[in-house]
């Protein structure tokens, strides 16, 4: 057991499994990165994104349809 080769060994394989997974995600990363350039460039092909709309906005537009279903009902002679 406390052969000096043995943990020698052991580190070398870890040292080899540690620079595998190191090698794999470096690429991964790559790709993703690659990946993100790609979107950015047809992004900046069709011009910016729409912006979404704020929550102000998204509460008077709900305000306001919930007026027209009122308006609606009120039109065809339905008691609220």
């Amino acid at each position: 057991m406390t052969d000096p080769t043995l943990y020698v060994t052991l580190a070398a394989a870890s040292l080899a499994g540690l620079a595998m997974v190191t090698f794999a995600t470096l690429a991964g990363w790559r790709g993703w990165l690659a990946l993100k350039q790609k979107e950015l460039a047809q992004q900046g092909d069709h011009g910016p994104a729409p912006a979404l709309p704020s929550a102000s906005a998204r509460i008077e537009m709900a305000d306001l349809r919930e007026r027209i279903r009122k308006l609606e009902a009120i039109a065809a002679g339905v008691d609220l």
